[in-house]
């Protein structure tokens, strides 16, 4: 769609809630309020689905279509997803279903490995049938990383270094959810892609190379949120045919996962190839995130970039 199309389209841009990532999130909605506003949007405006008056401005403000900016529990888990379908409003972003699937690190795992996707050796549990930790260890090895089944943003995730290290990081994951998955650590290049489109329109951007500071054992919350500068390289430093194996997996990745729209996955690029690490179907949109800076590298404006998925939203919905 055109400027001029556009100029008569009222978009809400959903941020906020009340997730752990909520600040993160408003920090999203806030930088695809300007995108939208400079792409030529007729009325965009910034709502929080935490606010009392969430139902009454979603019903009675005639919106065409919603930006979904929202991370973590109730934006990427597919309930949002499900108001708005409930509303008749179109939405950017996945299904309901793809979402929540996305949002649960053991099914996307499920789906990985059925389209044949590299994933790391894994074990998940809750409280009541949590392994013994030397059974945990035979899976992963020594090393490993302790993930919340579902979250984001690297809330709860923890290194455990050795064995000894273990029970701790277990004990931090179930502080941010009721599942927890143990993964063995992988070594390599850490690196970053989005994938952008519909069945017909599906393409990778520039895969971004996660440069860990130092001081810091990975790429954890502190790390991916702080001055952006020296923390990536675009494009990554990678043989021409490994970058492209590594775009064709998050493409790949958001077609096993069911996405639309857009999709970030991240991947670590180990002496044998790519390990896919996870995917997110809402990715982080703040002028520190790696999407903008993507399309940014791959010539398109972030205000595009935002209108592109606008339009998406709208012929998913048939108008």
């Amino acid at each position: 769609m055109d400027r001029t199309g556009r100029q008569d389209l009222r978009i809400a841009v959903l941020a906020g809630g009340t997730s752990d990532e909520r600040e993160i999130s408003l920090a999203s909605g806030k930088n695809v309020v300007h995108a939208l506003t400079e792409a030529g949007y007729g009325s965009v405006e910034l709502i929080d689905p935490a606010a009392p008056t969430f139902l009454e401005r979603m019903t009675g403000d005639g919106w065409d279509a919603a930006f979904i900016a929202l991370h973590g529990i109730g934006g990427e888990d597919g309930r949002i997803q499900h108001v708005l379908e409930f509303l008749g409003i179109p939405y950017t972003a996945s299904s309901p279903l793809a979402s929540g699937i996305a949002m649960d690190k053991d099914l996307s795992k499920l789906l990985y490995r059925r389209a044949g996707l590299p994933v790391a050796p894994s074990v998940t549990f809750g409280r009541a049938d949590m392994l013994p930790l030397e059974e945990i260890v035979a899976v992963v090895g020594e090393q490993s990383f302790v993930k919340p089944v579902v979250n984001g943003s690297s809330y709860g995730i923890s290194l455990a270094k050795d064995p000894s290290e273990l029970a701790n990081a277990i004990e931090v994951a179930f502080e941010h959810g009721e599942k927890v998955m143990v993964e063995k650590r992988v070594f390599g290049t850490e690196c970053s892609v989005a994938a952008v489109g519909d069945g017909e329109t599906l393409r990778a951007l520039p895969v971004v190379e996660i440069l860990v500071p130092e001081q810091s054992e990975f790429y954890d919350l502190e790390v991916k949120y702080a001055d952006p500068k020296d923390l990536h390289r675009i494009p990554a430093c990678l043989p021409e045919d490994v970058y492209a194996q590594v775009q064709e997996i998050a493409c790949r990745a958001h077609e096993a996962l069911g996405l639309y729209g857009i999709s970030r996955t991240d991947v670590i690029v180990t002496e044998d190839g790519p390990v896919i690490l996870e995917t997110n179907n809402i990715p982080g949109m703040t002028p520190e995130s790696l999407v903008p800076d993507e399309a940014r590298h791959a010539g398109i404006p972030f205000s595009e970039l935002c209108a592109e998925l606008v339009d998406l939203a709208l012929k998913r919905a048939g108008r």
